[in-house]
């Protein structure tokens, strides 16, 4: 089966992480994994940009969906780091467990994985019991598989507005686009 490249197949929707409101002017949608120092650098500028919005164009204009990809096969803790992230979710703090491991990106190890839950408070019996059940599989499963009919073949990956983005990955091209695409 061939997908189309250049747009997203599944709409984003309140199913999916959200940091921001889905009417937002700009709805940016990333497929990332979370040992792919790309991706950290992508999740780094993005926060960057969201600052810079908010600020001069209000904290509704741009929304933020996370979406996994982790690329197993080069990345041999990025699965469980997703699994991590979801297990996360279950106890309400997504995007706390999100920005640590893209800050920790090469450090994702059981044992720092623990370390995170740990730090964030969670329940670890609850986060651990998720891990070993593999709780959250099919979560990601559907990330990925949206991923690739999507036309996503490799992390990260950005779309504004259901396009694809790609263009070079810097502050003024992302902040343009992002602004063409609102109009």
């Amino acid at each position: 089966m061939i997908y189309g490249h250049s747009s997203l197949f599944i709409p984003p929707s309140s199913q999916d992480h959200i940091k921001g409101v889905l009417k937002a002017a700009v709805v940016l949608v990333m497929y990332g994994d979370y040992q792919c120092s790309q991706s950290a650098d992508a999740y780094r500028l993005i926060k960057v940009i969201q600052r810079q919005l908010s600020v001069s164009l209000g904290e509704s204009y741009l929304c933020l969906i996370f979406r996994h990809f982790p690329q197993s096969q080069i990345h041999v803790h990025a699965q469980h780091a997703a699994e991590t992230a979801e297990a996360a979710a279950a106890q309400g703090q997504f995007w706390q467990m999100h920005d640590m491991l893209f800050t920790h990106s090469q450090e994702l190890g059981n044992g720092y994985l623990v370390e995170y839950a740990n730090h964030l408070g969670l329940d670890i019996s609850q986060f651990l019991q998720d891990l070993s059940k593999q709780a959250h599989v099919d979560r990601i499963n559907k990330d990925i598989e949206s991923g690739l009919q999507s036309g996503v073949t490799n992390a990260p990956a950005l779309f504004i507005n259901g396009t694809r983005y790609c263009d070079r990955w810097n502050i003024k091209q992302l902040i343009a686009a992002m602004i063409t695409a609102s109009n």
